[in-house]
């Protein structure tokens, strides 16, 4: 698939920019949204994407690019190998990115685009359903604070029950907090480290309320291999004697692009101006899913002598005969494995 827009004409850097109104209706009086607040960050992570854990598999999700920039999928573990601090380590854990996913569904739900989630609600579960049996989805609605709608679950079902939330318009709208309190949700107990964590973002990209730095969040998804998807759903206003879209906050874009997914349009100012024309996000989500599969977790089981408490370097490398016209970018290069308590 060809990334950031090279092939798909709904792709952020589209010569069309667009607008879509997003996310939910109906109250579903069986659910009840906890709500929770995403702490507010005054500095920035350590810009090494260091990433601390506490067991021995220590996992590294890669993306694999031809020489056009497009995803490559149908790898196998003998086409990589894997170099900590110089020396070569054996892979034991390898999985192609979409058979193992955690998912969040990261839902803007101010008045702005709160009108048109019902609609595509079954385009986003059919995403999750062709993930790997072992994978599981969360969904999240934010406007100044964020609320949990559903904590992980493999439970579809419940998913789309999570989809119907009231939406209150006329409220500030907290992007970033909410981005933040995304990331941290897969700090649930028992949580996967091998899976592929997946934030899918849906927003207008105004953000009125934020005390988090985008920055921090970056950082702290890094940290945890966390890779942002956003679909923007711009607001338009008239410039110049013309519809144009209304700037997205600064760092919008970034958390997609920094943490190794993708920004993507859902309209154009042609689908703004009436509500009664349809909106068509499969082609986003169907994108989104060839992304992923373009996308490998590798892992290795590191010894007693790699706890030493400070930052290890980790390479992936390619060994296949096309090696020279692929380019790896793996998203971590870091990691800390803490030492044993005594």
């Amino acid at each position: 698939m060809a990334s950031n827009g090279a092939a798909n004409p709904q792709i952020a850097d589209s010569p069309r920019s667009a607008r879509l109104l997003f996310v939910a209706a109906a109250l579903s009086a069986a659910l009840l949204p906890t709500i929770f607040h995403a702490r507010a960050q005054t500095a920035a992570a350590p810009a090494d994407e260091t990433f601390r854990v506490n067991t021995d598999l220590v996992t590294v999700p890669v993306i694999i690019t031809d020489r056009r920039a497009r995803r490559v999928a149908g790898l196998t573990a003998a086409d990589f190998e894997i170099i900590d601090e110089g020396r070569g380590v054996e892979i034991s854990y390898f999985a192609a990115g979409a058979e193992r996913v955690a998912l969040v569904f990261l839902l803007d739900a101010s008045g702005s685009t709160r009108d048109l989630i019902a609609g595509q609600r079954e385009a986003a579960l059919a995403l999750f359903s062709r993930f790997g049996q072992r994978s599981r989805v969360s969904v999240i609605h934010f406007q100044e604070r964020p609320g949990l709608s559903l904590p992980f679950t493999a439970d579809l079902e419940a998913a789309r029950a999570a989809f119907r939330f009231v939406a209150l318009p006329d409220r500030r709208t907290a992007i970033f907090d909410a981005a933040l309190a995304a990331v941290r949700a897969f700090d649930t107990p028992g949580a996967d480290r091998a899976e592929r964590r997946i934030v899918i973002l849906i927003s207008d990209g105004l953000d009125t309320a934020s005390r988090v730095r985008p920055s921090a969040v970056i950082d702290e998804a890094r940290a945890r291999n966390v890779t942002f998807y956003v679909i923007h759903t711009p607001l338009f206003w008239i410039e110049g004697g013309r519809l144009s879209p209304r700037p997205t906050a600064k760092g919008f874009r970034d958390l997609a692009q920094k943490t190794g997914g993708q920004l993507f349009v859902g309209g154009d100012a042609e689908t703004s101006r009436g509500a009664q024309t349809p909106h068509d996000f499969w082609p986003l989500f169907r994108a989104i899913e060839d992304d992923l599969r373009g996308q490998y977790v590798l892992g290795y089981y590191a010894g007693d002598a790699e706890r030493t408490g400070r930052p290890r370097r980790v390479e992936v490398r390619l060994k296949t005969r096309d090696a020279g016209k692929l380019r790896v970018r793996a998203l971590r290069d870091t990691y800390v494995l803490e030492r044993r308590p005594d």
